[in-house]
């Protein structure tokens, strides 16, 4: 829960617009819209995270550290 709450106040730091969904079991999704690309990030309650980023190339990630590249984005 650590994780989503400190997750979402750097969104509104950045002033990035997000929505927040429960689609799974025992997981909770942000789903974040920048220029160029959409991600979606699921919390679940053992504290793991993953990261969908849908643009030219897509995947699914668990690299929490991937997290930190939404706000290195110029656009933000």
């Amino acid at each position: 829960m650590k994780k989503l709450l400190n997750f979402l106040q750097k969104l509104e730091q950045h002033k990035v617009h997000y929505t927040i969904e429960h689609n799974r079991d025992e997981f909770i999704m942000v789903l974040v819209t920048i220029p160029g690309e959409r991600w979606e990030v699921e919390f679940d309650e053992a504290g793991g995270i993953e990261i969908e980023i849908f643009k030219k190339s897509t995947g699914v990630y668990t690299d929490e550290s991937m997290l930190d590249a939404l706000f290195e984005k110029d656009e933000i």
